[in-house]
């Protein structure tokens, strides 16, 4: 597969150091997300194929696709890490990342949503929005991207159109904009109605010889179905009036020039109205098909390239800032044994070559950028220069992380500075670094250790590597034990990990079990004082603290820890002794006085420090963690546990068997649905109860069940449970 893919691109990007001169309103950079097993993967390797940039359709259970070229993903057959392919379709030059649909890689989906201009959101049409559906949207949303909504998966017998619509509409609160219905379901499913154009697409029965580039399009007029076309115009005059009202300039148009005839109205003006109105992000177009049948593909990339927006639509004051200078953002690093660390770039503004010196804003550096490709999967091409709106992968830099802000020179950056200075004076908020990737904290953790001491330096290189890779990979050393300690985002997670320094580092490592990520907090008000009194050499240290800790409101606070000072203890304190009294506050709030887990929602209020003249800054930091600890050890502490959002999708007939377990995991079932002929379990389980659950899963169902679990809240554990767990982790249950 990867020799294919090597032949294709050298014959394809022959050509490309004059195609990425092309224009920001020819380029569309986007991304395809879903939940899993949704069909992202199959979506885009059908989009590659009729690109003409492969010359065979992969396939997700052959493992021979594109994007999903790493040894775990094609074993799974699921996709682990987003995947950046360059293709053309008709005029457009098309930008596309493949994102990840299992929660435990939901950072490789923020940090694509954050780069892109435009999405994809893919849907099962026999499922309808599903528990990650509903967390990639959000995260879409937060970004403000864009979206278009396939639902895919046509073809089954339990694909539901006016389900899908509706949920969409009812767990995204979503504005969806029909502009294609069916034609037929099930396996009758054999194309669409389009009905901007209003014409229909049906392509041919499905078989192995078929690859779905030919369909047959013909006008409306002459469908010869009566309760078709009956559908298809009721459903365009339903499109049109919808448009009219999210958008005042169609509805003009409409009551000046066609308002006898609102079928009269030109498919362009319809669709340039839909246009401003998914840029507005008023709704949300909704096209449907099955790519695993071949259908309905490229009207999707019609619609990609007519309603997503090109760079220029967005970003606008950067662009100004910077002018002509180089802007970029580095959301993506990768490790290849042979070049070295990878930076994956998004081109805001300028040009960039390589064999030049960039400045990272973010880390005071200079750095030498070597060599410049373009990406396609795991295959790469050298290219002189990209341009603004491409996306673009740097060899040379070094020091450069996820979030950092490149630009071509410190005088550029002051320049760009400057007049974003001059915008802020007229009331414009803007900095001229870019904002970075939101990291989610990590729920499981575990200890690694190497097969030998020869081999702990070999251990510690490749864990630095794939931190740098993976920002939501945490790596710390136990105090205590002294032992290296692996933190993640799920089971999966942790068990890649491992596999991947197992096979790329060739380092036979020993995992201990898996542990989970608790908290503390404090359960009343409590007062204490602290004095600490050091004799260093010839210099004494005293030092008095007095402060008071007290539980905040998890809801309003979203578990964050304050700091506030009495007006007369600020009053007499310098900025550098606030510095110390607040490095002692946040030191102690890595480690809680019951089990020593991270504390949250507790708010510290200094009243008093008092010192000798001569005592150090860092002796005030250690009395105030000392006092902090006292304080909250008498205001009482609280353990913490994660709890996951749980939906399981179960046969009618597994139902009870799969709520009585839920039962004894201390779950509380919060709804029961029908989907179809089976049943979805809505849940809340506490994420120490999850351990192994797909196994049990498997047997209680006889492997007809699936699950997605999502991180919802930490909540306070009950009295008995928290003893129990207290003294299970200090060895005496």
């Amino acid at each position: 597969c990867s020799f294919r893919a090597s032949c294709q691109m050298k014959r394809y990007y022959s050509f490309l150091p004059g195609v990425f001169l092309c224009l920001f309103k020819l380029i569309r950079n986007i991304g395809i997300m879903a939940h899993i097993d949704a069909g992202k993967t199959t979506t885009t390797e059908r989009m590659l194929y009729y690109s003409g940039f492969t010359r065979s359709l992969g396939d997700v259970d052959d493992g021979d696709t594109v994007t999903d070229f790493m040894v775990q993903e094609r074993e799974r057959g699921i996709t682990i890490q987003s995947a950046t392919v360059t293709f053309d379709w008709k005029t457009h030059r098309i930008n596309l990342i493949d994102t990840p649909g299992h929660v435990d890689f939901t950072l490789e989906v923020e940090r694509a949503l954050r780069v892109l201009d435009g999405a994809v959101a893919v849907f099962d049409a026999s499922a309808g929005v599903e528990a990650q559906t509903l967390t990639v949207w959000r995260q879409a949303e937060k970004h403000h991207v864009p979206c278009i909504c396939f639902l895919n998966k046509m073809d089954k017998p339990s694909a539901n159109f006016s389900f899908s619509i509706e949920s969409i509409r009812q767990k995204l609160k979503a504005n969806p904009l029909l502009l294609q219905i069916p034609v037929g379901v099930g396996r009758n499913f054999t194309g669409v109605i389009d009905l901007v154009s209003n014409q229909q697409m049906i392509w041919k029965a499905a078989s192995r010889e078929d690859d779905g580039r030919g369909f047959e399009t013909k006008p409306l007029s002459q469908v010869e179905n009566p309760g078709l076309v009956q559908e298809a115009e009721e459903a365009r005059a339903a499109l049109i009036e919808q448009v009219a009202d999210l958008d005042d300039e169609f509805a003009e148009l409409l009551l000046t020039d066609f308002s006898d005839d609102f079928d009269a109205i030109p498919s362009v003006k319809l669709q340039e109205a839909v246009r401003r109105v998914t840029l507005a992000q008023k709704a949300v177009p909704v096209l449907c098909g099955s790519s695993l049948k071949n259908k309905g593909v490229q009207p999707l990339l019609d619609a990609i390239t007519a309603y997503l927006p090109a760079p220029d639509e967005r970003h606008n004051d950067l662009v100004r800032w910077y002018k002509d200078d180089l802007c970029a953002l580095a959301f993506k690093v990768v490790h290849d044994k042979q070049r070295g660390p990878l930076v994956f770039l998004r081109i805001y503004s300028g040009t960039m070559k390589p064999q030049t010196a960039v400045h990272n804003i973010n880390r005071n550096t200079v750095e030498r950028l070597s060599r410049l490709l373009v990406p396609f999967a795991d295959q790469h091409v050298e290219i002189s220069s990209l341009t603004a709106g491409n996306i673009a992968l740097a060899v040379g830099l070094k020091q450069t992380v996820t979030g950092d802000t490149i630009v071509s020179s410190k005088a550029s950056a002051a320049a760009a500075a400057r007049r974003a200075n001059q915008d802020q004076e007229l009331g414009t908020k803007a900095s001229v670094i870019l904002s970075g990737v939101e990291v989610p904290e990590p729920v499981f953790f575990c200890s690694i250790e190497p097969p030998t001491m020869a081999k702990q330096a070999d251990l510690e290189h490749a864990l630095n590597c794939l931190q740098r890779e993976d920002p939501s990979l945490k790596v710390r050393v136990d105090p205590d034990s002294g032992q290296t300690i692996l933190c993640g985002m799920g089971e999966l997670h942790i068990e890649i990990l491992h596999d991947r320094i197992r096979r790329e580092y060739g380092i036979e490592t020993h995992l201990g079990p898996l542990q989970v990520a608790y908290r503390e907090t404090v359960l009343n008000q409590a007062s204490a004082t602290e004095t600490l009194e050091r004799t260093l050499g010839e210099r004494r240290h005293v030092v008095t603290v007095t402060l008071e800790v007290s539980p905040v409101d998890e809801v309003s606070s979203g578990g964050a820890c304050g700091l506030t000072f009495d007006e007369e203890a600020e009053r007499q304190m310098s900025a550098e002794m606030k510095g110390a009294v607040d490095n002692g506050v946040q030191s102690s709030y890595f480690q809680g006085p019951l089990l020593g887990y991270p504390v949250q929602g507790v708010s510290t209020a200094i009243q008093s420090v008092s010192l000798e003249p001569g005592t150090s800054l860092a002796m005030v930091s250690a009395c105030v963690s000392r006092c902090m600890l006292k304080a909250m050890r008498q205001a009482g502490g609280q353990i913490l546990e994660p709890v996951m959002s749980l939906e399981v999708t179960v046969w009618e007939a597994h139902l009870s068997s799969v709520l009585g377990d839920l039962a004894q995991r201390r779950g509380a079932v919060r709804d029961i649905q029908s989907r179809h002929d089976n049943k979805l379990v809505l849940a809340t389980v506490p994420l120490a109860e999850m351990m192994g659950y797909s196994t049990v899963l498997r047997t209680l169902s006889s492997g007809n069940a699936t699950f997605s679990l999502q991180l919802d809240s930490y909540e306070a554990m009950n009295p008995q449970h928290q003893r129990s767990l207290v003294q299970r982790l200090a060895g005496l249950a």
